[in-house]
């Protein structure tokens, strides 16, 4: 365990504890640290929107983010049995499920992950949404990590409720919603600079999230202003 890394990570989790974070930004930095610091090959946040659908929100690479869709698609699989439950789902050996989620273990499979780990997002009784960690061989998790794990999880959930009012769950439904609303933008422009550069999906991203840190602006924002083209963005409108 990198102990440097540790402790920058939670000082930056706190940092967006006050600040008036960018969610976004903030999840992909949460899935990135759990492939960092964890036994984890790979990660992605779901979260719930004002229905209680889950969606997509954050995953550390391409291909997990079109694995996370095809969960929530075929509708099986740990992250929505950890969010329905409101309790950890652990298994070292995806190809023991097959009778459990015989789409999502087979589409895992096929990705190349061979053991996963989904951690509740909660807030006392309510589940916000899941945290979900890959790993490419089966096997145990560490025991040591999945505490730790849990705690980014509880992190970025009480993140998610900065604004503490007597209204929690209204401002929390707002929150999400506003976020699963920059979520689309962000993949449109996504796609949009992907086609226009000529790279990849994650290439796409990791540029557009340094433009936007780069000139102090919220990753949405920035999308929208990519997407319909109205200032230059010198970098990016090329």
């Amino acid at each position: 365990m990198d102990e440097q890394l540790l402790a920058r990570t939670f000082v930056e989790l706190a940092d967006n504890l006050v600040a008036d974070f960018d969610l976004i930004d903030f999840l992909r930095l949460l899935t990135d640290r759990c492939v960092s610091m964890l036994d984890a090959s790979a990660a992605g946040v779901l979260l719930a929107d004002r229905n209680g659908e889950l969606r997509v929100m954050a995953a550390s690479d391409e291909q997990v983010r079109l694995l996370e869709l095809f969960q929530l698609q075929s509708d099986e699989g740990p992250c929505l049995e950890c969010f329905r439950t409101g309790a950890p789902v652990t298994v070292p050996d995806l190809r023991t499920q097959a009778d459990r989620w015989p789409h999502f273990a087979e589409a895992a499979r096929l990705c190349g992950f061979g053991a996963v780990q989904a951690l509740p997002m909660r807030l006392r009784n309510e589940v916000v949404g899941a945290l979900n960690l890959f790993r490419a061989a089966p096997g145990p998790f560490d025991p040591a990590a999945t505490p730790l794990a849990q705690a980014l999880a509880d992190v970025a959930t009480i993140s998610l409720l900065q604004q503490r009012s007597a209204h929690r769950s209204t401002v929390l439904n707002e929150q999400l919603q506003t976020a699963l609303n920059s979520r689309v933008l962000i993949e449109q422009a996504k796609g949009k600079l992907a086609e226009r550069q000529g790279v990849d999906m994650e290439q796409a991203f990791t540029a557009l999230r340094d433009y936007a840190r780069a000139h102090n602006r919220r990753l949405a924002d920035l999308a929208h202003a990519f997407i319909e083209g109205a200032e230059p963005l010198p970098g990016l409108n090329t």
